[in-house]
């Protein structure tokens, strides 16, 4: 059975608080103005909206799609729930994007469930990253008691106890979970410079050292491959090659050779290698139809946040490679959502920003949609922002005239209401928020104070031994579960460290049966000019003079992440 605790957060109101949904005051409404003395019900008091009242007819006419749609829960107004006013959010505007906000404990990790059961139902995949290690009991049916059956009568809900086709994965295999690796190759130099913390001229250096080792067919695969370029550059054999490629200091090699050393040590070696994860597994549909939701257990490297926020940015960016246009569509193809989204925008360049600002842009016209899941909105760069069409906004705190600044900001994001939005915020309850979306014509609909349904899957964590049968018997297991390590740049270079070409002729000259069998997806060379390194003036200029490479370099594209046929 759930705890007081869980149960609170799953959205069942304290007995004894009211709902805080104050509209403004206005004398020309007394129909919304509160119950004498400001006593709202009785605590889960529900009642059928006043059809008399213009603005609860006003509201909910702005949620009554024609199409399909995803239940949120049941209007807010005058301190009761109206559950013949129901809040909704239609399926094709999934792909506009949105965010999740709210402060610790208010309820946003099972905002994110909720959504992804009613995905999944309609048949559309689902990526969660699992910060905290709640979200595996999606795949299992909740367990029914009286503050979840209370929570669905007030809100109008039909509860059923329901399970979800789940994958569960896990960063480099830590932790319950099919690993998840990438390539250094194909995470890039910008992702790779943002997780080791790297300044923009040590940016763009690891951006020339990654030219460096494409010209000259040394394969990044994981750590020690690159941390052997790098150490090669540096040595004596290799400062002729360091001055070769120009605009790279001894100086700016070693702080990156260092920071890769350190890097290392803190166990991030795992994260990079092979077999790669295949992004196109996150779009599968179980053999009933509904969508896969696949949750990334992220409990056993929460305290490397950079790193995982990271590889967040580098799943959503290789889907952007490798999915086609679609356009607009009934129902998207993926929606994605990123936890903990202010730490990858902490301490970003404008060059990382701006990428990530074009992702976000143009992954829409793909079919996938991202949702951003934060404390507050001003977390996330107002470019970024004005793209997240749908907005469900949970309670935030106002202790200090830091969080009175960042109340004030994340009103003034909202459209105009008919609430008192800087009362009402500070007022919501565990499991209410305030909702805004897009409409069937993509026009906002109006400001939404909301009490949330309540999910119908587990709102914990599965047993761990359940949880890794689940893993053993997945049809990924046998796919990524091993780790490879086939002949790539340190092997090379520790064979012939001062002559790499001669060593990549040598190699070539071998008879295949005498390597290492290559991982599934390993990084293919195509015979295509390079799009983008980084975005600076010199690799501008490096990009004009790379013609002579044709064949050689690995096209890059936004991030500095390798394309790789499927």
């Amino acid at each position: 059975m759930m705890s007081a605790g869980e149960a609170e957060e799953a959205g069942a109101t304290t007995p004894g608080t009211a709902p805080a949904t104050t509209p403004a005051r206005d004398a020309a409404d007394p129909a919304g103005a509160p119950d004498p003395g400001g006593a709202p019900d009785p605590a889960g008091a529900s009642g059928p909206a006043d059809s008399a009242d213009p603005v609860v007819a006003g509201i909910a006419a702005g949620y009554a799609f024609a199409g399909q749609a995803l239940e949120l829960g049941a209007l807010l107004w005058d301190g009761r729930c109206r559950p013949d006013a129901p809040v909704r959010i239609p399926l094709p505007m999934l792909n506009r994007h949105g965010l999740v906000a709210g402060a610790t404990g208010t309820g946003k990790t099972k905002t994110l469930q909720l959504i992804a059961e009613q995905l999944s139902a309609q048949g559309v995949p689902v990526f969660l990253a699992d910060i905290k290690g709640d979200l595996s009991g999606i795949a299992r049916p909740g367990q029914p008691n009286d503050r979840v059956r209370g929570r669905a009568g007030e809100v109008g809900q039909e509860w059923t106890a329901t399970g979800f086709p789940a994958e569960f994965l896990a960063l480099g295999g830590l932790g319950h979970g099919i690993p998840v690796r990438a390539t250094i190759t194909s995470f890039g130099p910008v992702l790779l410079s943002k997780a080791l913390q790297l300044n923009q001229t040590q940016e763009q250096s690891l951006g020339l050292i990654f030219h460096y080792a494409d010209t000259k067919g040394l394969e990044l695969i994981d750590l020690k491959d690159l941390r052997a370029v790098v150490a090669f550059l540096t040595s004596d054999e290799g400062r002729a090659e360091l001055k070769n490629i120009g605009g790279l200091s001894t100086a700016t090699a070693g702080v990156i050779l260092r920071s890769l050393s350190a890097f290392e040590a803190q166990g991030m070696a795992d994260f990079f290698g092979e077999p790669e994860f295949d992004t196109a597994d996150l779009l599968r549909t179980a053999p009933d139809g509904r969508g896969v939701v696949s949750v990334l257990e992220l409990p056993a490297v929460q305290d490397r946040p950079l790193l995982f926020s990271t590889f967040l940015m580098w799943l959503l960016a290789d889907l952007f490679h490798d999915l086609p246009e679609i356009g607009d569509a009934d129902r998207p193809e993926l929606v994605f959502f990123f936890d903990e989204a202010h730490l990858l925008f902490n301490d970003a360049s404008k060059a990382f920003l701006d990428s990530i600002t074009q992702t976000v842009r143009l992954i829409r016209s793909k079919g996938v949609g991202v949702f951003f899941v934060t404390q507050t909105p001003k977390d996330v760069p107002s470019d970024v922002l004005a793209q997240l069409g749908n907005r469900v906004q949970h309670a935030l705190r106002a202790f200090t005239p830091e969080d009175q600044k960042a109340l004030r900001a994340t009103v003034q994001t909202f459209p105009k209401s008919s609430y008192d939005l800087e009362e009402l915020l500070t007022g919501l309850g565990i499991g209410e928020a305030v909702v805004t979306v897009l409409s069937e014509t993509g026009a906002p609909t109006p400001v939404a104070a909301t009490r949330l349904r309540a999910p119908e899957s587990l709102m914990g964590p599965m047993d761990a031994a359940e949880l890794d049968a689940a893993v053993r018997g997945s049809a990924l297991h046998g796919r990524y579960a091993q780790a490879v390590d086939r002949e790539s740049a340190y092997e090379k270079l520790q064979r012939t460290p001062a002559e790499p070409k001669a060593a990549e002729s040598k190699a070539a000259a071998e008879p295949r049966a005498s390597k290492a069998p290559k991982a599934p997806r390993a990084p293919k060379e195509e015979p295509s000019l390079v799009e983008q390194v980084v975005s600076s003036g010199m690799f501008k200029s490096l990009a004009r003079s790379v013609g002579t490479q044709l064949g050689r370099e690995i096209t890059r594209s936004l991030f500095g992440t390798a394309r790789r046929r499927r």
